[in-house]
C-alpha cells in the first residue's frame, strides 16, 4: 500500500503529510511553553514590590548563547537551500555547523547550571547575608569567595547589585554554629530559580532532541537522498521548522529571564 502525499502536497492544504504533522506538533509545543510563560508572568506580577529577584543570571553568557542559536538558524536555512539546488556538500557543511552550534549551546548552558550549583547564599542567625562561590564546607565552618549583601536593600538585591554594596571577591569564613540557612542557587533556592531551571531545562531538552534529529538525517539517514531525494529534502525542511521553533522560544526566554 502506497501512502499518498509523502512528497507532493495535497491540493486542499498545499502541504505534504510531514509538514502537516510538524505544524500540529508545533501547535502543541506553543501551548506547552505558553502555559509556562503565563505562569511566570502571573507569579512575577503577583509578587510584592521589591520581592522579585533580579540580576541573578550572567547576561554576557546568555547573549553569546543567543548569537549561537541565531547562527544555527541561518545555517539550517542555508543547508536546506543548498539541498534544493542539488549542492549536497554545502548542505552537509551547513548542517554540521548547526549541530556544532547546538553542542556549543548545551555546553554553555551546562556551564551556567554548574555555576549555579556552586554559588551559595548564607544567612546567619544575626541576619547577615553572604553570597559567593563555595570554597570549602565542613562541620566547623563554611568558606565562600564572594561578598556580604546589604540586607537593607531588600530581598530582591541581585548578585551584581550586591557587589557594589559589600565585600566582593574576598574569602569569607562563616562558623557553622552561626549559620541559620545555607543553600545554592539551584531550583530549590527560590521561585525565580525554579522557573529558570524549568524553562531553560525544557528548552535544552528540545535543543538536544532537535540536534539528534538533524544529525541522524545528516549522516545515518543520508542514503535516502540517492533513492528518494524529494522526500529527503522534505525531511530536512521539517527538521528545520522544529529548529526554528526552538530558536524562537529562546528569543523569548533570553529577555524574559536575563534582561527583565
Amino acid at each position: 500500500m502506497e501512502i499518498p502525499y509523502v512528497v507532493h502536497p495535497r491540493r486542499d492544504t498545499g502541504l505534504y503529510n510531514a509538514k502537516v504533522g510538524i505544524w500540529l506538533f508545533l501547535a502543541s509545543e506553543v501551548m506547552l511553553f505558553g502555559a509556562l510563560f503565563s505562569s511566570y508572568i502571573l507569579l512575577r506580577v503577583g509578587a510584592e514590590a521589591g520581592e522579585w529577584p533580579t540580576h541573578l543570571l550572567n547576561v554576557p553568557i546568555g547573549t553569546v548563547n543567543t548569537l549561537v542559536l541565531i547562527s544555527s538558524s541561518v545555517t539550517v536555512v542555508l543547508g536546506w537551500a543548498a539541498l534544493k539546488v542539488g549542492n549536497f556538500a554545502k548542505y552537509r557543511a551547513c548542517q554540521t555547523i548547526t549541530v556544532l552550534c547546538a553542542c556549543a549551546f548545551v555546553g554553555i548552558k551546562s556551564y551556567e547550571y554548574n555555576d549555579k550549583f556552586h554559588h551559595y547564599q548564607v544567612i546567619t542567625k544575626d541576619g547577615k547575608v553572604f553570597d559567593g562561590h563555595l570554597v570549602s564546607r565542613d562541620k566547623e565552618a563554611v568558606v565562600l569567595h564572594g561578598h556580604q549583601i546589604d540586607a537593607s536593600k531588600g530581598k530582591a538585591l541581585g548578585v551584581r547589585e550586591a557587589s557594589r554594596h559589600g565585600d566582593h571577591g574576598k574569602e569569607i569564613e562563616i562558623k557553622a554554629d552561626d549559620i541559620k540557612k545555607i543553600d545554592n542557587y539551584g531550583p530549590a533556592h527560590n521561585t525565580y530559580m525554579s522557573i529558570y531551571f524549568t524553562l531553560t531545562g525544557l528548552h535544552g531538552l528540545h535543543v538536544v532532541a532537535g540536534a539528534l534529529v538533524i544529525a541522524y538525517i545528516l549522516w545515518p539517514g543520508a542514503g535516502m537522498y540517492k533513492t528518494d531525494p524529494e522526500r529527503y529534502i522534505n525531511r530536512v525542511e521539517v527538521s528545520g521548522l522544529f529548529w526554528h521553533f526552538v530558536d524562537l522560544v529562546w528569543i523569548f526566554l533570553f529577555p524574559v529571564l536575563y534582561l527583565l
